[in-house]
């Protein structure tokens, strides 16, 4: 958790002429947000899509599938608004709603010359698929629950 923008940033400097996507939690991104201002100031292009749940997202899975939902320590009430965030850094930032509106976010981020933070709003307990359960091989993978 946590490594993705800044493995984006490694990227983009390695592949300047590639389109470079980190896809981050809210979480996630809360551990390096900081780095916006490497982006920033090197004029690097990145683009980060956060999905944003208010939780840490696949602990909460976890705690969903396997604990009943009982959930701890998982909740991220008070987040930031992570468009303003973004602008304050000097990024552009693009917050997303509706289904409907995703293509035409990231048509709009791709067209921005410069780092773009794209904050998803998407659905507190949406799961993410495929999943392999503690302990088990990569055999016993879980696709969705029925």
């Amino acid at each position: 958790m946590g490594y993705g923008f800044p493995a984006a940033i490694g990227a983009q400097i390695a592949c300047p002429d590639k389109i470079v996507f980190d896809i981050a939690g809210d979480g996630s991104i809360q551990m390096n947000i900081q780095e916006m201002t490497t982006a920033v100031n090197n004029k690097l292009p990145v683009k980060v899509a956060i999905l944003n749940n208010s939780y840490l997202g696949m602990v909460r899975q976890w705690q969903e599938l396997f604990y009943k939902k009982r959930y701890s320590g998982t909740v991220l009430e008070g987040n930031p608004d992570f468009v303003k965030l973004a602008e304050a850094y000097g990024a552009a930032g693009i917050r997303v709603k509706k289904k409907d509106d995703v293509i035409p976010a990231l048509r709009k981020a791709m067209k921005i010359d410069g780092p773009v933070l794209l904050d998803f709003i998407v659905e507190k307990e949406e799961n993410v698929w495929p999943m392999v359960p503690a302990g088990k091989s990569i055999r016993r993978m879980i696709s969705g629950m029925a």
